[in-house]
């Protein structure tokens, strides 16, 4: 069975810090101890992406953690409805290389629309196979 939760942020740099901390205390994380680093890395893009392109003022936007037997997925939802994309930074540019992380640091990412306005940029990790989620005992 899948755990899920989910909260909303306002748009203000302090969220991002706000969004990496909701993911590592949100769900029981114990099997991807030697991937919370990326995991909440991974985050922290997504975010400043949503907190700079997809949120305008007086909006807020949304991370989604789901955990099932096999992935931990993280969306985040905003009101854009551009789709963001791999970009190749010059050495001199001082951004732009966020999704690049996303990429080699996750076992998946990509984008889906969102009902209404804007869009989803999830990120997906795979369970560790010698440990699975286990379902809960009844006491």
């Amino acid at each position: 069975m899948a755990e899920s939760c989910e909260t909303r942020f306002s748009r203000a740099a302090a969220c991002i810090g706000e969004a990496r901390a909701f993911i590592r205390d949100a769900l029981p994380l114990e099997q991807f101890h030697d991937r919370i680093d990326d995991i909440t890395l991974c985050v922290s893009e997504l975010a400043t992406n949503a907190l700079q392109h997809g949120t305008p003022a007086g909006r807020l936007f949304l991370v989604r953690a789901t955990l099932d037997e096999s992935v931990l997925r993280i969306e985040v939802h905003d009101a854009c409805e551009s789709r963001p994309r791999l970009r190749s930074p010059d050495d001199d540019d001082t951004s732009g290389r966020g999704l690049a992380l996303v990429a080699a640091l996750a076992d998946g990412w990509g984008t889906a629309p969102r009902k209404g306005l804007g869009k989803i940029v999830w990120v997906e990790f795979k369970v560790p196979a010698s440990m699975s989620v286990r379902e809960p005992q009844p006491c």
